[in-house]
């Protein structure tokens, strides 16, 4: 894994610039683009052309551009403005809290239960290590809820809201974070739902309506495409004392059985920010993404070599047994015997 990882960094170059540079200009002119059909609001056509174009640059930005970059994948290019140092991404999230809470947290502590917050969000029910309580019932409804409004999900992860519902931290601690998410949810909203309607004069409802469109476009999708990575049936979980004395080969380990790929095209990929390769990004989170496709079939080799399972399905396969897995952790063991989804690695 290591080798594959050098062969592939000693081989980035111009191909990869151009290829990251050519993306932010093609998500550019989607949003350009579709902005200025929103100014044909009373046009039934142009609207929804204006609300897909417009949602669909939302999508490019979150995924293949906003997360690849921040994760340093583009860092090599020295780049003043691509680079995860200043990349700023059209966001509820900012990105100084979002490359602690994932870069560092989840990417270091994948799966671990206890230590990756993103098993459940704090929220969810999502492992049965979380013991049961009578909220989990509410598991469905949670998980919904979470996917309609996932940007701000992933804006106020970092305030830790488990440790402040167990008294761990107070609002004091969580004041200067707040106040952060809320300049910069702030100013997603101005743009949004107020600056970019008003331009269109009497439009200005239905122009707010198709920017909400838009988002929410963007929050289903990017929640299908991480949840489906993540939550899978197959997908391992691991307790705490399993990083102990651990070696880089159990640490890639980890990665492998603690993620799950997505099969698709190339267009699919993109869209997906080439987090349908979710395998080999937990392995290889600051190679640039869009060479994931390249690297995954030894990778596949080398899982085959070693026995370890590599995951992998079609997308209504994935979100089908996530959706079954959201369900069976609402309820409490005593339910039934439910194997199906017990996967946390003891040893």
């Amino acid at each position: 894994m290591d080798e594959l990882r050098e062969l592939i960094r000693a081989d980035l170059g111009t191909e990869d610039a151009n290829y990251i540079r050519r993306v932010i200009a093609a998500q550019r002119k989607l949003e350009v683009g579709g902005r200025l059909a929103l100014f044909g609001w009373f046009l039934p056509p142009l609207w929804v052309a204006g609300a897909v174009s417009l949602g669909l640059a939302k999508i490019i930005d979150n995924m293949e551009i906003g997360h690849n970059i921040m994760h340093g994948q583009y860092d090599w290019m020295r780049d003043d403005e691509i680079n995860s140092r200043v990349w700023e991404w059209d966001h509820p999230s900012v990105s100084t809290h979002w490359k602690h809470s994932h870069n560092d947290e989840h990417h270091t502590w994948t799966n671990i239960v206890g230590r990756d917050r993103d098993v459940g969000y704090g929220t969810l029910r999502m492992s049965e290590d979380h013991p049961w309580k009578p909220v989990f019932l509410l598991n469905p409804v949670f998980a919904t809820l979470l996917a309609i409004n996932f940007d701000h999900g992933v804006a106020l992860h970092e305030i830790h809201i488990e440790e402040i519902q167990r008294g761990r931290r107070s609002f004091a601690d969580v004041k200067p974070l707040l106040k952060e998410i809320g300049q910069k949810s702030g100013k997603q909203a101005l743009k949004d739902y107020v600056l970019f309607p008003a331009l269109t004069g009497p439009g200005f409802l239905p122009v707010a309506g198709a920017n909400l469109t838009a988002n929410l476009m963007r929050n289903l999708w990017t929640f299908l495409i991480i949840f489906c990575g993540h939550f899978p049936d197959g997908v391992e979980q691991f307790p705490e004392d399993i990083i102990e004395g651990e070696t880089r080969g159990d640490w890639y380990a980890r990665q492998i059985l603690g993620s799950a790929n997505i099969d698709g095209g190339q267009l699919f990929h993109l869209m997906t920010g080439n987090l349908s390769h979710q395998i080999e990004h937990h392995a290889f989170p600051d190679i640039p993404a869009r060479r994931y496709a390249e690297m995954a079939p030894r990778v596949r080799e080398l899982c085959e070599e070693f026995g370890l399972e590599y995951n992998t399905g079609g997308l209504a396969r994935q979100f089908g047994t996530v959706v079954r897995k959201i369900g069976a952790l609402a309820l409490p063991e005593s339910f039934g015997p439910k194997a199906w989804y017990r996967r946390v690695r003891k040893g």
